[in-house]
């Protein structure tokens, strides 16, 4: 799209992305009636009930939420409960026999070469109850329903205080007619609880994945519930008369009143927006192959977007024994963030991380009593990060104090300077962030220098040009906003809602006509839903793709299709390209399998033009007019280096400037190393063109 047409698009619209995490809640406020027609906020998170700081940062940009059109969440309720188990008490109803698949699972181990290890499931024995019925891989009835047995196992859990209930019977994605009876029943009895099925969910064969995904939907749905009331409440005690929108783990946005029926797709949904706003900004400017770099306080989040799209998956191990199987954007998260410690074990050698010191206390320069050496803390001894400048600080720590303990921890037992401890740290970690970029592009076949790197989140910035100068990528990419880009994804993502189907038919067995019907029907359901939700949308538009198989296998690949209604030999040389691709294995021999039919309904939603993002701040007339103080900061290459400090908001467009220099703003540092040049865009991104190693 060209600036003036982009200028143009949503004229007038009045959106506000607001997304928690764990340390802050970011805000983004486009609004063309105020000065520069941007807001930004950021304040702490309110983990007792994060809609406190939904509501703190709405106040602190000061929002009118009653001229606003529109305002999209990414929350990390869902998932913050599940990792933490403070979730619902739930009950099951299952096919008699079946009560324990949820914790027999693939005969897997916690520790897979450990002789001990222990595995709580989510739902405890005494809460799963079973009941007589029984349908076959064909989806013929061999058992009818024992709807007394349903009434009475319902009235147990209900005495036992379970706060919702899974229906999850044998082969209910062949025909799920005994499971939509107990739910019906389970209502009539107990019109108030929360009800999941585990076909409505998810529609695939795998009885303990399909188990364990609606066990996931079941427990966190009361959570979510009573959490958007509290907000939509609120929001509307303030003026706000629009419909809330919810981000999803599979990179599009749902209405509030039915995130909470497919809670389990809100999990994960703050790193799915973080690649949404990627790809949106990523393909406007020029970028449409990028490999995301989303580096927080904890965890670095890495991702890979071809053609302007992120990989979707569906497999996710949120912990041992909780896979969930529902379409999620494919990203790989690694324990190395800012708050990552750093120690030297008991063989020498120093290791970063997976531990980290968190928000509270921090590492030690956030002055909330931390005493183990962070990279952050390794970043501000190399002059990187500036200890006044520090969003974060509650006390003020000395520069001396973060030295005196990087040298007690980490230098004198490796015999190194404080200067080469500190920057030992930053290498370890930046190897372990190097490696998750090799894991979702290399292993998978991809060259990383036919990317770029979209280096984002609160640290990205200060380590992206040393990952992309080690991996060879040429170009970084910088947004306008790295630190609040999660909260841009919001504004920029779709409507999206995804459907499944398993046939588990050879290919030359396949009954197409039951193909191109099961499309139909799964397009049909998602614009009916999207007609409902009371948003405006430009268009919509279906994803369509198959999982298939060579006949034997036990790994499915997922395929693309253009249309509803392809032919047998259609997909037969789309699997037989896809598997080319991927494995470079020709198998004419052998039948391809049709496992699962997907389809993704996306509703467009109006663009949002990504120049905003940058606001309209007074651009210096050169680079020069930009710095705003020196520092010395420390580079590998030269060691200890005056450099300038530019104001991010006051360098001028297309301007080229050469390394070293660091580039401060409001919600991130952007480090750029000796022997690269770095320039801004027209859409307010900096553009960093890095001198391969």
């Amino acid at each position: 799209m060209n600036g003036t047409s982009e200028r143009k698009a949503g004229a007038g619209t009045r959106l506000v992305g607001v997304d928690v995490g764990g340390t802050f809640t970011d805000l983004i406020l486009l609004d063309p009636s105020v000065p520069g027609g941007l807001k930004l906020a950021k304040v702490p998170t309110t983990t007792d009930n994060q809609a406190g700081g939904v509501l703190a940062a709405l106040a602190a940009a000061g929002v009118d939420l009653a001229t606003l059109d529109q305002i999209v969440h990414g929350t990390t309720t869902t998932t913050n409960a599940l990792l933490e188990r403070k979730v619902a008490r739930v009950g099951l109803i299952t096919t008699k026999g079946f009560r324990d698949v949820l914790e027999l699972g693939r005969r897997t181990r916690p520790t897979s070469y450990g002789m001990t290890g222990s595995f709580e499931p989510l739902i405890s024995r005494e809460f799963r109850l079973e009941v007589a019925e029984r349908v076959d891989a064909d989806g013929e009835v061999l058992t009818p329903l024992d709807e007394d047995g349903v009434r009475s196992a319902v009235a147990d859990l209900r005495a036992r205080g379970c706060e919702a209930i899974v229906v999850h019977y044998l082969h209910s994605y062949a025909n799920p007619s005994h499971e939509r009876r107990t739910v019906e029943l389970t209502r009539e009895i107990w019109p108030e609880v929360d009800v999941t099925a585990g076909s409505a969910i998810l529609s695939e064969f795998r009885e303990y994945e399909r188990g364990t995904t609606a066990a996931v939907n079941a427990a966190v749905q009361p959570v979510l519930r009573r959490y958007l009331a509290r907000l939509t409440e609120a929001l509307a005690e303030r003026g706000y008369g629009r419909e809330l929108l919810v981000m999803q783990g599979n990179g599009g946005v749902i209405a509030a009143p039915l995130a909470h029926e497919k809670a389990v797709n809100t999990v994960m949904s703050g790193p799915a927006s973080g690649v949404m706003a990627a790809a949106t900004v990523g393909a406007r400017s020029g970028f449409p192959n990028v490999i995301t770099y989303d580096m927080g306080g904890t965890s670095s989040d890495v991702a890979l977007i071809r053609d302007g799209t992120p990989s979707i998956h569906a497999e996710l191990d949120l912990e041992y024994g909780m896979p969930i199987h529902v379409p999620m954007v494919d990203v790989h998260t690694i324990g190395a963030g800012g708050g990552s410690i750093a120690r030297v074990d008991e063989a020498g050698l120093l290791r970063v991380g997976p531990e980290s010191a968190g928000a509270s206390p921090g590492p030690i320069c956030y002055g909330r009593g931390g005493t183990e050496p962070t990279i952050t803390d390794a970043n501000l001894v190399l002059g990187r990060l500036d200890p006044n400048a520090l969003l974060a600080v509650d006390a003020p720590v000395t520069l001396a104090d973060v030295e005196a303990i990087i040298r007690d921890r980490i230098g004198t037992p490796l015999g190194l300077s404080v200067e080469e401890a500190a920057a030992a740290i930053l290498r370890i970690g930046n190897d372990k962030m190097a490696g998750a970029i090799r894991m979702v592009s290399l292993s998978r076949g991809h060259d990383p220098r036919d990317f770029a790197l979209f280096a984002f989140g609160g640290a990205g910035p200060l380590h992206a040009t040393s990952l992309a100068a080690e991996l060879s990528i040429p170009t970084v990419v910088i947004p306008a906003r790295p630190g609040i880009t999660n909260a841009i994804g919001c504004v920029v993502a779709d409507l999206r809602h995804d459907y499944v189907n398993t046939v588990n038919a050879p290919l030359p067995d396949l009954d197409m006509s039951q193909v191109h019907a099961l499309l139909a029907e799964q397009e049909a359901e998602g614009r009916r839903v999207i007609a409902g939700e009371a948003v405006e949308v430009d268009e919509v538009v279906c994803r369509r793709s198959v999982d298939m198989q060579f006949l034997g296998q036990s790994h499915i690949l997922s395929v693309a299709i253009e249309n509803a209604t392809p032919s047998r030999g259609d997909l037969a040389a789309l699997f037989q390209s896809a598997y080319w691709a991927r494995f470079a294995v020709d198998l004419p021999e052998i039948r391809p399998v049709v496992v699962n039919l997907h389809t993704a309904v996306l509703g467009r939603r109006k663009p949002v033009p990504i120049a905003a993002f940058a606001g309209t701040a007074e651009r210096a007339a050169d680079v020069a007019g930009a710095v705003e103080s020196r520092r010395r900061a420390w580079f590998p290459q030269t060691g200890w280096v005056e450099t300038p400090v530019l104001a991010r908001d006051r360098l001028p467009p297309e301007v080229g400037f050469q390394g070293p220099a660091i580039i401060s703003q409001f919600d991130a540092t952007t480090v750029i190393e000796p022997g690269q040049t770095a320039r801004t865009d027209f859409h307010g991104n900096l553009l960093v063109d890095v001198a391969l190693m």
